[in-house]
């Protein structure tokens, strides 16, 4: 057939899709593998692995000498707290 071919799996891989898988797994961290969280949302386990770690990346202070703040940590951890409850919550 002529034209575009699409997949599923296209709409599976906006940020907002990946973020959400991220903190799926985070939120079962110890009770389910990659691999059982990546096979309830239709990805594979070495996507979400990637995610996982992309985000681990980019939520890693970039300046290592520490001057951020205690307040600005505690504010972002406590946003990231509850962004990953809600994220529980609905699944």
């Amino acid at each position: 057939m002529a034209g575009r071919r699409t997949h599923a799996y296209t709409d599976k891989t906006g940020p907002e899709f990946r973020k959400d898988a991220v903190a799926l797994y985070r939120a079962a961290v110890g009770k389910r593998t990659y691999a059982a969280v990546a096979a309830g949302l239709g990805i594979t386990a070495e996507s979400l692995r990637t995610w996982v770690r992309k985000d681990e990346a980019q939520a890693a202070p970039d300046d290592p000498d520490g001057s951020v703040s205690a307040a600005e940590e505690l504010a972002r951890l406590r946003t990231e707290n509850a962004r990953l409850l809600k994220a529980e919550q609905e699944w």
